[in-house]
C-alpha cells in the first residue's frame, strides 16, 4: 500500500563532490571595459560580469551570427563549400576591413568563411549574405529571427559587418550566448577561429586576436572595432576538460583588450572549479506513482549536469529535489516531475528540471480504483 505524501515533497540531497583546496576568500576582479563577462561553457554559469544585459555596439563581433548563419546553411545543404560565389559590386566595393575579393576572379564559399573569420572581411560578409539569401536585407532578418531563438533578447541587427549604426546593438550576455551557441552547434567549423592567418588575393592577413600566439590554451574566437565601440573581443579557452568564454567590450586599445581577456581567463580558471555532478539519464531518485503501471518512477535529468563553484566550495554546495505529489500516470520520458536546486552556503544559486527517465502507462483497472481510494486520503 502506498504512504501518503503531502503535497510538496523536498528532500536533501548529498551529492557526490570532489574535493578541492580550500582558499580563506574567493578575489573579485576588476576589468577595465566598458562591459566583460566571463562563464564556463559547459555549466553556463557567469562567473564574472560587469554591465552584462547593457545594449553595447558588437563591431565585427557581429560576424559571429553572420557566422552562424552560413554555418546553418552548409549544413542544410542550401549551399556548399566548394561553391562558387558570384561578388556583386557591393561586395567589391565594401568599406572597412576586407578580403580583397573582386567581380572577375572566382571565390568559394569555404574562402570567404576564411576571409571573414580570420581576415574580417567585409566584403566576404556581403557576398556569403547575398549567396544564400539574395540580399543582406533579407539575410539580416535571418540574423534577427536566429537570435531570438537563441535567447539574445538585448540584440538587434542591421547589417551582416559590424558597422555602426544606432539600431545595430548587443550585449555581452547575448554575444556569450552566441559564441557557446557555434561551439556546441558547428564543432566542425569552430577550428577556423584558431587560424592565425589566411592568403586570398596574394594578401596575407594575420588574425587579430592576439592571444592565439600568447596563450597555448587559447583556440577563438573574434575581433572587433570601431571608434564608438571601442576595442571588443571576444576568446574561449580551454584547459584540460575546462572551456571558459570571456567577452570583452570597450576595451582602450588592441593590447588592453587581449592582457584584459588574458586576466579574465586566468580569473576564472585559478578561482573556479567545474564539476560533473550528474550525467544525462543518470537515476537520481524513484518518486510515488500512482494509478500506474508501476508503483514508482525512476527520474533524474534530461542532459548532463556540470556546476562551476569557487575553489575550496564544493562541501558546501547541496541540492534540494522538489516534487509534487501526487504524480499520476501515465507519464513520458522527459516530462518535468520535480526541480532541483542547488545552494551554496545557503543562497540559491542554481535550479534544473527534474525529468521522468521512463515511459509509465495507465494501470489496471483495480490499481487504478484502489489508488483513487487511497488519494480521497491525501
Amino acid at each position: 500500500m502506498k504512504r501518503l505524501f503531502p503535497l510538496l515533497v523536498s528532500l536533501i540531497v548529498f551529492l557526490p563532490f570532489f574535493s578541492a583546496q580550500v582558499l580563506a576568500q574567493k578575489p573579485s576582479i576588476s576589468i577595465d571595459a566598458k562591459a566583460y563577462m566571463l562563464s564556463d561553457y559547459q555549466s553556463g554559469q557567469i562567473l564574472a560580469s560587469q554591465n552584462a544585459q547593457e545594449r553595447v555596439e558588437p563591431a565585427s563581433l557581429t560576424k559571429l551570427m553572420t557566422a552562424y548563419i552560413v554555418f546553418s546553411a552548409i549544413k542544410q545543404n542550401s549551399i556548399q563549400l566548394d561553391q562558387v560565389v558570384p561578388v556583386s559590386n557591393r561586395a567589391w566595393r565594401m568599406i572597412g576591413s576586407r578580403m580583397f575579393i573582386e567581380p572577375n576572379k572566382a571565390v568559394t564559399v569555404n574562402e570567404l568563411i576564411r576571409g571573414m573569420i580570420v581576415q574580417s572581411g567585409n566584403d566576404a560578409c556581403i557576398a556569403l549574405a547575398e549567396i544564400i539569401a539574395g540580399s543582406e536585407e533579407i539575410f539580416v532578418q535571418m540574423m534577427n529571427q536566429e537570435a531570438l531563438r537563441l535567447g539574445m533578447k538585448n540584440t538587434h541587427f542591421i547589417n551582416t559587418t559590424g558597422l555602426p549604426d544606432p539600431n545595430h546593438y548587443t550585449s555581452v550576455h547575448d554575444l556569450t550566448l552566441l559564441a557557446a551557441a557555434i561551439i556546441r552547434d558547428f564543432p566542425e567549423f569552430y577550428p577556423l577561429y584558431s587560424l592565425k592567418e589566411y592568403t586570398y588575393n596574394d594578401i596575407t592577413q594575420p588574425n587579430r586576436n592576439r592571444l592565439l600566439w600568447l596563450d597555448p590554451h587559447v583556440d577563438g574566437m573574434k575581433t572587433g572595432w570601431t571608434k564608438s565601440a571601442g576595442y571588443c573581443l571576444i576568446t574561449s579557452a580551454k584547459r584540460d576538460k575546462r572551456r571558459l568564454i570571456s567577452v570583452i567590450m570597450g576595451a582602450k586599445s588592441a593590447n588592453a583588450r587581449s592582457m584584459e581577456s588574458q586576466r579574465l581567463l586566468n580569473y576564472g580558471f585559478q578561482f573556479y572549479d567545474t564539476v560533473h555532478l550528474y550525467k544525462k539519464g543518470e537515476v537520481l531518485t524513484s518518486i510515488e506513482l500512482w494509478k500506474g503501471s508501476q508503483d514508482v518512477l525512476k527520474a533524474g535529468f534530461d542532459s548532463d549536469v556540470y556546476f562551476s563553484i569557487p575553489k575550496g566550495q564544493v562541501d558546501n554546495l547541496k541540492a534540494t529535489m522538489e516534487y509534487k505529489q501526487p504524480l499520476i500516470a501515465p507519464v513520458t520520458v522527459g516530462q518535468e516531475v520535480g526541480t532541483v536546486k542547488f545552494t551554496l552556503n545557503g543562497q540559491l544559486v542554481e535550479s534544473y528540471p527534474l525529468v521522468a527517465l521512463e515511459d509509465v502507462s495507465l494501470g489496471n483497472f483495480f490499481g487504478r480504483a484502489w489508488d483513487s481510494f487511497m488519494l480521497l486520503f491525501n
